[in-house]
């Protein structure tokens, strides 16, 4: 009979003592954020529970306060649970947290607190002028205070392009770079480039700057024509279009090497040289000349006049005699007259 009291006293004793263990989890909250630390007991004979920092202070010994720090605050006190927050939580607030239960002997359960670093908004360095074409220009996007170390990607026109990437560390917190080293021509004019910045603690899908390229460039030069054959008499238009960064402005209009006549019916006006009604003194070679202050460039158009259509006089041959309808059957009398008008 004290046998079996014995070992029921003995199994209570172990269960008891398996219960008696405190409960905790690792948490992982973003630089700024609050953390909840909960710590929980299944069975407790009011035994105190106690939170510490990594530095071993206590912070809260049941539903007493040990620690003045106004971030952190009791949020549940009972004989089975201690759950107390952290707010604005800083890089500094990352280790290990101990949950105490006092017992005989005092057990404990250890929390890791994982503090994300936020990366700050990505800054675009090496355009502070205008590049010239030809030029080799290095782009860096810089983004700082990461934890772990941020993604950076680059985009031209939101293509997705390959930079030079490279790491360093601050204390708990990552620097990252990426470089990208270009020869820009006139297509790198306008585009947008784009560095955008992913990491876990970002609230948004990422943080991205964007840069548009400038490139300045001399001109190249085109003539566009109204018309395909040009007649005497008729209306033509010439444009002349140039493209060149700066824009070339005004052009330079020129015949034959020299300057255009005054004449009524050729109208300069901008780009434009406008015909209002063509004749054979105004063949030539007609040249369009665009300037900025990285060079010259022009075109040539030239002009050929062909005659305009006479208009036929009108027809002295008699029309052809009508045939009869054959459709149904001829006499003789018809078949003669037909034939006869054929010959």
């Amino acid at each position: 009979m004290s046998h079996c009291l014995a070992a029921v006293v003995l199994e209570m004793l172990t269960s008891g003592a398996q219960g008696q263990f405190p409960i905790v989890q690792n948490m992982t909250v973003t630089e700024g954020g609050i953390a909840n630390l909960t710590c929980r007991v299944e069975h407790n004979d009011n035994t105190s529970l106690q939170w510490s920092n990594p530095a071993q202070q206590t912070l809260f010994f049941g539903d007493k306060k040990a620690l003045r720090d106004n971030r952190i605050e009791l949020v549940r006190a009972t004989s089975q649970e201690l759950t107390i927050s952290i707010s604005e939580v800083t890089l500094a607030d990352e280790g290990l947290y101990t949950c105490s239960l006092f017992t005989m002997p005092v057990k404990t359960a250890k929390a890791f607190l994982t503090v994300l670093g936020v990366p700050k908004k990505p800054e675009i360095n090496g355009l502070t002028k205008p590049a010239i074409e030809g030029d080799h220009i290095t782009l860096t996007c810089v983004t700082s205070g990461s934890k772990p170390a941020a993604d950076v990607r680059w985009f031209r026109n939101e293509k997705e392009i390959k930079g030079a990437k490279e790491v360093n560390a601050s204390g708990k917190t990552f620097t990252v770079k990426s470089s990208l080293r270009l020869q820009v021509d006139r297509q790198d004019d306008g585009v947008a480039y784009t560095c955008r910045v992913d990491h876990v603690a970002l609230t948004a899908t990422h943080e991205e700057t964007t840069q548009v390229l400038e490139v300045h460039y001399a001109p190249i030069v085109n003539i566009l024509h109204s018309a395909t054959l040009p007649q005497e008499g008729q209306y033509l238009k010439l444009e002349c279009v140039p493209q060149g960064n700066p824009s070339p402005d005004p052009v330079l209009w020129t015949k034959d090497g020299g300057e255009l006549p005054d004449l009524d019916h050729m109208i300069v006006e901008g780009r434009e040289l406008t015909f209002t009604s063509l004749n054979k003194t105004d063949n030539g070679t007609y040249r369009c000349e665009a300037t900025n202050h990285l060079g010259t460039s022009h075109a040539e158009y030239k002009l050929v006049i062909y005659d305009a259509p006479t208009t036929p006089s009108p027809s002295t041959t008699s029309p052809a005699p009508t045939l009869p309808d054959t459709t149904g059957p001829l006499d003789s009398k018809h078949l003669n007259s037909a034939v006869t008008g054929n010959r």
